[in-house]
């Protein structure tokens, strides 16, 4: 007995002492912690008083998890962008430092999910479960880290691919008026995607939530959402949320570029951005320039679209191709946006209001659409087909101004005519219907070969059809060559102008 006393006490004097060591060795480690106040609360932003080391661009914190970024740094007060509900904050508030800037996570679970732009779920299918987060503002790729872009990204409409060509890394503005189909052409391009292996990322900017509901209800169908990411902020959204949207976007965009992928991102649309942008400058008391709009709208816009690229072997090799939306508005593309944008991106593509009501889809117009990479980014097959496809179609349209004022008209200018509206037909291609490389190959040999020539315009649809079925007899050794970079051989063209023909004779014969 006296043995298991003695035993207890050793026990209990020995943790005596080792408690005894570790209060000695203590030192209480003090941290700093600034906290300022909240002073004045406006739609979007609040004013704080205090927090003197905060940096530029720093992101603080606000009770009930609301978030902020350090905008305006002034001697007497900050001005603060709020990433949330204003009316949830109230003068007196206290505010804390983060000591970092905003970011969002990134990562392949994001595959096949939506979320708003700090990276939270809105699609009801759990947690994101991404651990690794990037700052939302990131340097753009220096140019000696850069290469050419050579690659096409194919779209699956038949005007784009054949005179507007998209490659891998390149900028190419989206841009018309409301209502005339800018977000379609998007949204086809990214489901010819299936496939490719590229990863799309749509950013909408600002939206309806009924517009959003019905493209992630049209990528789901089309199973499009497999390879795709639903960046959102709607209509009601706080402005500064809309700011952050395409940033914060493309950071998840980058990362898979980084892994050396292929990535492309739809900004619907940064008229939108630029709005909610001018929104928080007015707030803030920033000094507004042309159209109310602050000076460095240029400079967020580019610093953003700086960022897509073909990036070199050596760095990863992967790209990001950026097709940006902007809204015109009266069919002003002088307009201060437009222009800005124009001059940043690598071309644009124009959609006309006048070609949309006369059921000319889609509407694009031709002369006023330009790609700066142009063939480079094209098949040798297209650039051989297409080469004075866009001459012909251009003078077409002279001639056929000049047409309606009753003039007469010679056989030539007549059969150039003809031969335009059957150009004019051709190019016409239901929305959600992407056309396949093959397809577009074939459909433009038969054009630019006079096969429709003799077609009746009424009957233009059912012919395309039936050469586009015709496509599916092309060899594979011609498919392969096509692919390869190859050009056409007259053997080739011969092969694939016989079945177009055939097809075409067979469609008049059964009726």
């Amino acid at each position: 007995m006296k043995s298991s006393d003695n035993q207890l006490r050793a026990a209990l004097n020995g943790a005596i002492s080792e408690l005894t060591r570790a209060r000695r060795n203590f030192a209480a480690r003090l941290f700093p912690l600034e906290v300022g106040t909240v002073t004045t609360v406006s739609t979007g932003i609040a004013k704080v008083s205090g927090l003197p080391g905060v940096g530029f661009d720093e992101l603080v914190e606000f009770p009930e998890d609301l978030f902020g970024i350090a905008f305006n740094l002034d001697e007497e007060d900050l001005g603060i962008v709020l990433l949330g509900d204003f009316t949830r904050l109230s003068a007196g508030a206290e505010v804390r430092r983060t000591g970092r800037v905003m970011d969002v996570p990134v990562g392949d679970r994001l595959v096949g999910r939506v979320l708003d732009p700090l990276g939270r779920p809105l699609d009801k299918k759990g947690p994101i479960g991404v651990s690794q987060r990037l700052p939302i503002e990131r340097d753009a790729p220096h140019i000696v880290d850069r290469a050419p872009v050579t690659v096409p990204l194919q779209t699956g409409i038949k005007v784009i691919d054949a005179l507007i060509p998209v490659g891998r890394g390149q900028r190419e503005l989206i841009l018309g008026d409301r209502q005339t189909g800018k977000t379609a052409i998007a949204l086809d391009t990214i489901i010819n995607q299936r496939g490719t292996g590229v990863i799309c990322v749509y950013c909408a900017i600002g939206q309806r939530a009924s517009s959003v509901a019905k493209v992630i209800a049209d990528l789901s169908r089309f199973g499009a959402l497999d390879y795709s990411i639903v960046v959102v902020t709607e209509g009601n959204d706080a402005p500064g949320l809309k700011y952050i949207a395409p940033y914060a976007a493309t950071t998840i965009a980058e990362y898979f570029m980084a892994k050396g992928g292929d990535t492309l991102i739809v900004y619907d649309d940064l008229t939108q951005h630029a709005r909610a942008y001018r929104e928080l400058s007015l707030l803030l008391r920033r000094p507004p320039g042309r159209e109310a709009f602050p000076g460095d709208i240029f400079y967020i816009h580019s610093r953003l679209l700086e960022r897509a690229t073909h990036l070199r072997p050596e760095s990863g090799g992967g790209s990001l191709t950026a097709l940006p939306i902007v809204e015109t508005e009266a069919q002003n593309i002088a307009a201060y946006l437009p222009t800005n944008l124009i001059s940043i991106t690598d071309g644009q593509i124009y959609l006309s209001p006048n070609l949309f009501e006369l059921g000319i889809l889609p509407a694009i117009d031709v002369g006023k659409s330009v790609s700066r990479v142009g063939g480079k980014a094209q098949l040798p097959a297209y650039r051989e087909v297409t080469g004075p496809l866009k001459l012909s179609y251009a003078q077409f349209e002279e001639l056929e101004s000049f047409a309606r004022f009753g003039t007469r008209l010679d056989e030539q200018t007549r059969q150039i005519l003809e031969h335009g509206h059957r150009v004019r037909a051709c190019l016409k291609q239901p929305e959600q219907q992407p056309m396949t490389v093959r397809e577009q190959i074939v459909s433009l040999v038969a054009l630019t070969n006079g096969v429709f020539d003799t077609i009746p315009l009424e009957r233009m649809p059912a012919a395309e059809q039936a050469v586009r079925g015709a496509s599916r007899q092309v060899p594979a050794e011609i498919e392969q060559r096509i692919f390869a970079g190859e050009e056409l051989s007259q053997n080739d063209r011969a092969a694939i102008l016989d079945l177009s023909k055939d097809a075409v004779e067979s469609i008049f014969q059964a009726t």
